[in-house]
């Protein structure tokens, strides 16, 4: 597994995390013992970045991950969270006593003195230019809560109005080969600013695995179900806010492109080489929903340079098929 330096942080992460989303809430039901599975194949595979949040489960992924880190003390874990979804969506709520009660409810979670680093979780866009949402983050900073502090966002103009921030260590941003906006600015930014970023939903929620068919049907409890045209929360998360259908149509096309690659890669593994392989991207994050599907996207990590052949290929698909749906949206 290839490693590179998480931004700001200083922190020396694996280039494919775990994302664990699924581990708590709203990809079908998943037990105990399959997320404590899930978690330990991913590190037996090189896995040190995992990423949570406070809403996961209403704190079951940061628990779980809390017991898991602390049964393997010397493996050089990074743990990301992220918190300020559990409140009403308004900036006001964005304040210092606010981030102190959810930062000591993170703390508890996670079993940890000092969260390794700190998330706005996708808050209103006046959030991220308001200076003194930045001023109570450098205070928990400074009181030992938090270690370092990143956002997570929506839009690519919302990681650019970050990213000015001298305080900011990462910014989290949908990238895949379905969402390519955050090529043309936001990692060029990043890199020049020494911001990291995290990429998620690296598979377009499972859309670039190739294993779905337009007759795919979801779990009720599944986001894949529920939130297609963006009832519960941001459509964007859901498919990369593309219609499911084209979506199956361009991953069939994409999984042509992978087959055509050395080395007898899956598509999902192309995908999320694709990714961490960008300049500017420090890790990338896909879930996981049992250990084969944590040990097989871990082996992305180690995929030699794709090349540009691959590169323009993505783009074309991307631009025949997704441009218009999204590009001007994120």
């Amino acid at each position: 597994m290839e490693r590179q330096v998480l931004g700001r942080t200083g922190r020396l992460v694996s280039v494919v995390g775990l994302g664990t989303w699924q581990l708590g809430a709203d990809w079908g039901e998943v037990s105990d013992e399959d997320s404590r599975a899930v978690l330990e194949a991913a590190l037996e595979a090189g896995v040190t970045l995992y990423d949570t949040a406070d809403v996961y489960g209403d704190g079951r992924s940061e628990q779980a991950i809390g017991t898991f880190v602390k049964d393997h003390p010397d493996a050089g874990i990074t743990v990301a969270t992220k918190m300020g979804r559990r409140v009403d969506q308004v900036p006001e709520n964005y304040v210092l006593a606010n981030f102190r009660e959810w930062t000591d409810r993170s703390r508890r979670n996670l079993g940890v003195d000092t969260l390794d680093l700190v998330q706005l979780h996708c808050p209103p866009t006046p959030v991220y230019s308001t200076p003194e949402v930045y001023d109570a983050l450098d205070t928990l900073v400074a009181e030992g809560a938090v270690a370092s502090y990143g956002v997570s966002v929506e839009t690519a103009d919302e990681a650019l109005e970050a990213i000015k921030h001298p305080g900011i260590a990462s910014v989290q941003i949908i990238l895949n080969a379905f969402r390519l906006k955050p090529l043309e600015k936001v990692l060029p930014a990043a890199s020049a600013a020494g911001v990291g970023i995290i990429a998620r939903v690296p598979l377009a929620s499972g859309l670039l695995s190739g294993r779905y068919t337009k007759d795919t049907t979801f779990a009720e409890n599944d986001h894949r179900t529920y939130n297609r045209h963006g009832e519960a929360f941001d459509v964007g998360e859901t498919f990369s806010g593309v219609d499911y259908e084209t979506g199956v149509t361009a991953a069939a096309e994409f999984s042509t492109l992978a087959a055509a690659l050395p080395g007898d890669l899956t598509p999902a593994q192309a995908a999320l080489a694709w990714v961490w392989q960008q300049p500017g991207v420090s890790t990338v994050i896909p879930g996981a929903r049992n250990p084969a599907q944590a040990r097989t996207n871990a082996a992305a990590g180690a995929v030699p340079a794709l090349g540009p052949l691959f590169a323009s290929g993505v783009k074309e698909i991307y631009d025949r098929h997704f441009r218009d749906q999204v590009h001007d949206r994120w």
